[in-house]
């Protein structure tokens, strides 16, 4: 396994390899756990070569405060991408990625960026699309693997690629989650035991609501989910909302042609935890 942290040595290295060797990419942000290996081991089924990158990007934090509170866990992420034979780790500093200038791009997703996320963190989607867009172009993957907890993420991410006509295709991996059901997130070892043990009543919740969806109005949903949590003392519920899975527009109409997704962002304590699931 080759580390690089500088962007011309990761290209000189990618550059020597033969035109027809396939790429495959992972961008992260570090403090990996079983969730980034299960897109690693995808990766590493599905192309010749895997480069994974370690980069917590500033720019898609709203608080500096979580930018500085982020788990930085370098020797055991190394460990870890050897252990599933990564080929080959870009792990750049702020300055090597954005030089003197750590700002953000704008971008349009059309209209993409307004739901959800978007109504709750001011600029994160213009910084994820930044280091994302500056990612491909340094590595130029054939495919690049994202998960699916960050599902609002991941269709800006294709859309972002679609109107840049960036030469990569981008898919989108199951949700890899804990026994108790509790997404995987570089977050969650930040839960006090309490919240730790609370958390997985957010998966339970939507499962439940997906029940719920198939005999209710989206409205009846909402309503219901809303009221679950209130009888939660340790969870705070920032938003729930039930969206179509392309436009990620709030459901209005229920039609039988369209995916419907639903989605759900809590507060445990400081920590704040986001899932979905198809319905």
């Amino acid at each position: 396994m080759l580390v690089f942290a500088k962007i011309k040595s990761v290209q000189q290295k990618i550059s020597l390899l033969n035109k027809s060797t396939s790429i495959g990419f992972v961008p992260t942000m570090g403090a990996l756990h079983r969730g980034h290996l299960s897109l690693i081991e995808k990766a590493k089924k599905e192309n010749d070569l895997v480069v994974v990158s370690i980069f917590i990007n500033p720019t898609q934090f709203d608080k500096q405060e979580d930018l500085i509170n982020y788990p930085k866990t370098i020797d055991t992420d190394l460990s870890l991408l050897k252990s599933v034979f990564c080929d080959i780790v870009f792990a750049p500093s702020a300055q090597e990625i954005y030089s003197n200038d750590i700002k953000s791009q704008s971008f349009d997703y059309d209209g993409l960026e307004f739901q959800m996320e978007g109504k709750f963190r001011d600029g994160h989607f213009n910084g994820v699309g930044t280091i994302v867009k500056r990612l491909f172009e340094i590595v130029k993957p054939h495919k690049a693997y994202f998960g699916e907890k960050d599902f609002q993420q991941l269709q800006i991410i294709k859309k972002m690629v679609q109107n840049h006509q960036i030469p990569v295709k981008v898919i989108g991996c199951e949700i890899y989650r804990e026994p108790d059901g509790l997404a995987m997130s570089s977050r969650n070892i930040r839960l006090t035991n309490e919240h730790r043990v609370a958390a997985p009543f957010i998966y339970k919740t939507l499962k439940r609501a997906k029940i719920e969806f198939g005999i209710k109005s989206a409205r009846d949903v909402v309503n219901w989910v809303e009221n679950e949590f209130k009888k939660q003392p340790l969870l705070e519920l920032e938003y729930f909302e039930i969206a179509d899975e392309e436009t990620l527009q709030t459901i209005k109409n229920r039609s039988p042609k369209q995916k419907y997704r639903a989605f759900i962002a809590v507060f445990a304590g400081e920590i704040r935890l986001i899932d979905n699931i198809s319905l």
